[in-house]
C-alpha cells in the first residue's frame, strides 16, 4: 500500500484486539457470511472511536485511525471479492479520503483505476459486485471507474478532477498502475504549478466571495468558508504540486513556512477536525456547518458556561472565529509567498526605496532588511501609513507580513504611549486610501489588537442573535469602511445624506475614531456605550486630539444607539419628539456626525436593517431636527400651530376639486388632532377624495399606493376606513399575515362619525417593497375588504417559524406605562419575532376591549420591539393597575405559549 502526504504526522494505531487487518483477510475469505462480519467489525471499531473520542484523543489520530481502518476493510473486500493479484486493475482512495482523512460520515471516494476497457469487461462482474456490497454496508462510497486515459482527458481541463487525483493514496490492487497514474498527471505533462496556483487562487477568491469575503459568519462553513479547512488544503495541493512534499514539515526544513507558522497549521487544523468530528457525531450524518443548534451544543460539550457578562455559545464562536481568523492570516501570508515564488519568479525586478527602512519590489512594499522592525519599532506603524498614502503598492511582500507578526510583541505600553506611534495612527486615519483596508491588514498581522489592547478584546467576540450577523471587531471595521464609502461620489445617490455630511466634515478621524469605539465595550458588563465614552477620551487625549474633540468622539461613543431609536420607537411626525431630539443634539455638528456613525453602524449590523423604510425614517428625524436647529431650540413650532396649517392647506386643495369644507368635515368625521399631526397634506387630499368618490359610505374604503418616495420610498400605504367595531385591527393585521405582508407603521384613528381611519406602510415579508404589480394589489385590497366585510375569512396565522429563529426564543417581555402628555396608556412588547405575532397581540386588545390609538412596529433581526399607545373605550389611559398586569400576563402567554410549528 502507497501512502499519500499527510498533512502532519500520526503514529496512532488501532489496537489489534479491536481489528488486526491481516487476521480479519484471512477471517474474511473463510468467512460464508461476508457482510455479517463487516457488519459486526465496523460497529466494534466504530464503538472504539467514540470511546476514544470521548476519551479526548487527539483528533488527528482518530482522523487518520479511521482510514487505516477503511483501507484494511477495503483490502480484504477487494482481495476476496476481486482478487489477490489483478494486474491492470487498482482501487485507489481519492480526495479527503486521498489525503487519508475520515471523520465519522465522510465520504469514502474511490477510483477504479484499469489499464483499459477490456480489463474493464474482464472484471465488470466482480467490480459491481465489490461496489454492491459496499453499498449494503451503507458506507458512505462515491466512486468513479475509469482507466489511466479517461483519468488523463478529464484531468487535463478540469480543475476538480486534477486536484482530486493531486491527493490520492493506493489501496489494492495493482501499484504499478497508480505510479503510472501519478506520472501522466505530474506538472511536466500538465497543469504546471504557475498554472495550477493561479487556478486555485482564483478558485479560493470565488469561494471566499459565497461567504461575503469574511470569516464571521454567523453559520459558518468550517470546510468552505474563509478560515476553514479548505483554506489549508489550498497550501498543502500547492506545495505539492509546486516543491513535491509530502508533509508540510517539509516546507520547514525549505524555509518556506517557519517553524512557529507549522505547529500554528497543526494547532488551528486539530482544533477544526475536533469541531468536524463533534458535528458528524451531533447530526449522525456528514455535516460541516456550525449551525445555532449545534454551536449551543458544542459550547456545552467543551465545557462552556453562561455568566452574566457573556454565553457558553459565544466563548465558544470566539475560539473558533479567532481559529479562523489565524487559519486566513496564514493563507494569505502563504498565497503571497506563493505568487511570489510561482507567478512572479520570472518577473524584471524593478525595486524603488522609499526610505531607509522600506522599498517597494515589483509593486509590493518590504522592510528594506530583517532587522528593521527590531531596530526601530515605530516601523510596525509606519508601513501602514505608507500602504494608506501611496495608491501604486498593490500589497506586502511575504517576507514582510511575517516579520510583521514576529515582531508584534514589540508593541508594550511604552510603544503605545511613544507620541511618534500615536502621529502614524492620526496619520493612517487622515490618509487617502484604503484606510479601512489597512485597519484590517493591521488586525490580521496581529498589530491593530496589540496596539488598542480594548480592541484585542473583542476580536472574534460574537452576539448570539440574527441582528448582528458579524462578530464586534469585524462589524466595528466595517463601520469605518462604511464611512468612507459614502465618500465616494458613486454613493450619493444612495446615501445623499450621509455623503452630503462627509463631503463637507473637517475631521472625519474624529468620526472614525468613534466607529472605532463605539461598540469596544461590550462584553465587559455594563452599558457599553457609556464604558467605550470613557475608553475614547483616553485615546484622544492620547493622540494629541483637543478636549473639544475627544468630548464629541466620547458624546458619539455614548449617543450611538439615540438616533436609531428615536426614529423607529417615536412618533417623529410629533413636533414635541423632533424638539427633545434637538435639544439632545444642540448643533448641527452634533448632529451631522451622530447621522453618519448611525447610518454606518446600522447598515454593518445586518444588510436587511438598513431597507428603505429605516432610511426614510432616519432621513426624516435629520431634516426635521435640522430645521428645529435653525429655528432655533427656543423658537418651537405650536402644535396647533401645526395642526390648522395642515388642515387648512388641505382643506384649499380639496376645494379645488369641487369638495367643500363642509362635505369635507361631514365624510371624515373629526378623527382628531393626531391625523391632521401625523398624516401629510397630499395624503389627507388623497384619502378625502377618494371617500368623496366612494359609492356605498357604509362600506368599507380601502386604499393602495406608494408613499412618498422623498420620505418613504419602497414602502406602500394602505388606508382603511370602516365601521369602527370590535376585533377590526386584529382582522386586518391578521389578514395582512396572510398576504405576506410586514407592517412597518401603523397610524391608528377613530372618528366622531363611529370610523376607524387606519393607515398601514407596508413591505413585503422579507422587507422589500411591494411593488407595482397591478394583480398583486388588487389582490391586497380585496382580500382585505373581503375580511372586513366577511370576519371569517380572517383564519389564524399558521406558519413555520424560520429554523434561525427558533435558536433564539426567550420570553416575552411586556412593560405598560401611562404617557401623561398624550395621556395614552403606553404598551412594549419585546419578543423573538415569529409569524402572527402583531394579529396575536391585537387579540389581546380585542379581548380587553383596548382601543389602540397608534402603533410603532420594529423587526430588528430576530428581536421585535413594538410599541403600542392605547386607551379604554372612553379614549382614557388604563388606570387600573389589576387590569394592566392581566394585560400583561395575556400577551406574554399568547406569544410565548403558542407553538413554533
Amino acid at each position: 500500500m502507497t501512502l499519500s502526504p499527510r498533512l502532519v504526522q500520526s503514529e496512532f494505531h488501532i489496537p489489534k484486539d479491536i481489528f488486526d487487518p491481516i487476521e480479519f483477510r484471512y477471517t474474511l475469505t473463510e468467512a460464508k457470511n461476508s457482510a455479517g462480519l463487516c457488519r459486526t467489525v465496523i460497529s466494534k471499531v466504530n464503538d472504539f472511536f467514540a470511546e476514544q473520542f470521548e476519551a479526548s484523543t487527539d483528533p488527528i489520530h482518530l482522523v487518520y485511525g479511521r482510514a487505516d481502518f477503511m483501507d484494511g476493510l477495503l483490502q480484504a473486500l477487494w482481495s476476496k471479492i476481486v482478487g489477490e493479484t489483478t494486474n491492470g486493475l487498482a482501487l485507489i482512495a481519492v480526495g479527503g479520503y486521498g489525503r487519508q482523512e475520515l471523520h465519522p460520515y465522510s465520504d469514502i471516494d474511490l477510483l477504479i483505476l484499469a489499464k483499459d476497457e477490456e480489463i474493464l469487461a474482464n472484471f465488470s462482474e466482480a467490480l459491481t459486485e465489490f461496489i454492491t456490497c459496499l453499498w449494503d454496508l451503507k458506507l458512505e462510497i462515491g466512486h468513479s471507474v475509469r482507466t489511466i486515459s479517461d483519468c488523463v482527458d478529464v484531468a487535463k481541463n478540469d480543475l476538480t478532477i486534477i486536484t482530486t487525483l493531486v491527493e490520492t493514496h493506493h489501496i489494492s490492487g495493482d501499484p504499478r498502475l497508480f505510479k503510472t497514474l501519478q506520472n501522466q498527471i505530474s506538472p511536466n505533462k500538465m497543469w504546471n504549478s504557475h498554472d495550477f496556483f493561479a487556478a486555485k487562487r482564483d478558485e479560493q477568491r470565488d469561494r471566499h466571495r459565497k461567504y461575503a469575503n469574511t470569516e464571521y459568519n454567523l453559520e459558518p462553513n468550517i470546510k468552505t468558508s474563509p478560515g476553514g479547512l479548505r483554506d489549508i488544503h489550498l497550501i498543502t495541493w500547492v506545495a505539492r504540486r509546486h516543491y513535491g512534499v509530502e508533509h508540510l514539515s517539509e516546507l520547514v526544513e525549505l524555509g518556506f513556512i517557519s517553524n512557529n507558522e507549522y505547529q500554528l497549521i497543526q494547532e488551528n487544523m486539530r482544533y477544526l477536525w475536533r469541531i468536524r468530528y463533534s458535528l458528524h457525531c451531533l447530526a449522525g450524518r456528514h455535516e460541516d456547518r456550525l449551525l445555532f443548534d449545534h454551536q449551543r451544543s458544542l459550547a456545552k460539550e467543551y465545557g462552556y458556561k453562561d455568566t452574566k457578562k457573556s454565553l457558553a455559545v459565544e466563548k465558544f464562536m470566539k475560539v473558533y472565529y479567532r481559529c479562523a481568523a489565524s487559519i486566513s492570516a496564514i493563507n494569505e501570508l502563504l498565497t503571497q509567498h506563493f505568487e511570489e515564488a510561482i507567478l512572479r519568479a520570472c518577473e524584471n525586478e524593478e525595486i524603488l526605496d522609499i526610505n531607509e527602512r522600506f522599498r517597494i519590489r515589483n509593486g509590493y512594499i518590504e522592510a528594506a532588511n530583517d532587522r528593521v522592525f527590531k531596530q526601530t519599532p515605530s516601523a510596525l506603524m509606519e508601513i501602514f501609513v505608507l500602504l494608506a498614502q501611496t495608491p501604486n503598492i498593490h500589497g506586502v511582500r511575504a517576507t514582510t507580513i511575517r516579520a510583521i507578526r514576529e515582531h508584534a510583541d514589540l508593541i508594550d505600553d511604552n510603544f503605545r504611549k511613544d507620541p511618534r506611534n500615536n502621529a502614524f495612527f492620526v496619520q493612517l486615519l487622515n490618509s487617502r486610501f484604503k484606510i479601512t483596508t489597512q485597519l484590517r491588514r493591521m488586525m490580521r498581522y496581529g498589530i491593530l489588537g496589540k496596539y488598542i489592547p480594548e480592541f484585542g478584546k473583542i476580536m472574534g467576540q460574537m452576539q448570539h442573535d440574527l441582528f448582528h450577523v458579524y462578530t464586534v471587531d469585524a462589524h466595528t471595521l466595517q463601520v469605518i469602511n462604511n464611512m468612507r464609502r459614502f465618500t465616494y461620489d458613486n454613493q450619493a445617490e444612495k446615501f445623499p445624506i450621509a455623503h452630503a455630511i462627509l463631503k463637507r466634515m473637517a475631521k472625519p478621524d474624529l468620526l472614525y475614531i468613534a466607529g472605532l469605539y463605539h461598540d469596544i465595550a461590550k462584553g465587559r458588563g455594563g452599558d457599553h456605550s457609556t464604558l467605550g465614552a470613557v475608553d475614547a477620551i483616553e485615546f484622544c487625549l492620547q493622540h494629541g486630539y483637543t478636549k473639544r474633540d475627544a468630548n464629541l468622539v466620547a458624546w458619539l461613543v455614548e449617543k450611538h444607539l439615540l438616533m436609531s431609536s428615536v426614529s423607529q420607537r417615536k412618533d417623529i411626525s410629533d413636533p414635541e419628539v423632533i424638539h427633545d431630539f434637538a435639544v439632545e443634539m444642540g448643533d448641527q455638528l452634533h448632529l451631522d456626525y451622530l447621522y453618519a456613525l448611525t447610518a454606518a453602524d446600522m447598515r454593518a449590523t445586518n444588510t436587511t436593517i438598513w431597507n428603505t423604510w429605516r432610511a426614510s425614517l432616519m432621513r426624516q428625524l435629520y431634516n426635521e431636527t435640522r430645521r428645529a436647529l435653525r429655528r432655533g431650540l427656543e423658537n418651537v413650532i405650536d402644535k396647533a400651530d401645526w395642526i390648522a396649517d395642515t388642515r387648512e392647506l388641505a382643506m384649499r386643495k380639496l376645494e379645488e376639486r369641487g369638495i367643500s369644507r363642509k362635505d369635507s368635515d361631514i365624510l371624515l368625521g373629526d378623527p382628531g388632532e393626531d391625523y391632521f399631526l401625523r398624516e401629510t397634506v397630499d395624503d389627507i387630499v388623497w384619502q378625502i377624495d377618494a371617500l368623496h368618490k366612494h359609492k356605498d359610505k357604509s362600506k368599507p374604503l380601502i386604499l393602495l399606493k406608494e408613499y412618498d418616495k422623498r420620505a418613504f420610498e419602497g414602502a406602500t400605504q394602505l388606508f382603511v376606513l370602516a365601521p369602527d367595531r370590535k376585533g377590526l385591527f386584529s382582522d386586518i393585521t391578521n389578514a395582512l399575515e396572510q398576504l405576506n405582508l410586514s407592517v412597518q407603521d401603523a397610524k391608528i384613528y377613530n372618528s366622531t362619525n363611529k370610523n376607524a381611519i387606519d393607515t398601514f406602510i407596508l413591505l413585503d415579508a422579507e422587507g422589500l417593497p411591494i411593488g407595482e404589480n397591478a394583480n398583486r394589489l388588487a389582490h391586497i385590497k380585496d382580500f382585505v375588504y373581503e375580511v372586513l366585510t366577511s370576519p371569517e375569512a380572517a383564519q389564524e396565522v399558521q406558519k413555520r417559524t424560520p429554523r434561525q429563529q427558533k435558536h433564539f426564543i426567550s420570553p416575552t417581555q411586556v412593560t405598560v406605562t401611562t404617557d401623561i402628555v398624550r395621556n395614552q396608556t403606553v404598551i412594549e412588547v419585546h419578543t423573538p419575532d415569529r409569524p402572527g405575532l402583531l394579529a396575536n397581540v391585537a387579540r389581546v386588545f380585542t379581548e380587553f376591549d383596548i382601543a389602540l390609538q397608534n402603533a410603532k412596529i420594529t423587526t430588528l433581526g430576530e428581536k421585535v420591539e413594538d410599541v403600542f399607545f392605547v386607551t379604554d373605550d372612553n379614549l382614557n389611559p388604563i388606570s387600573d393597575p389589576d387590569v394592566c398586569l392581566a394585560i400583561q400576563e395575556r400577551i406574554c402567554q399568547q406569544l410565548d405559549n403558542r407553538p413554533s410549528h
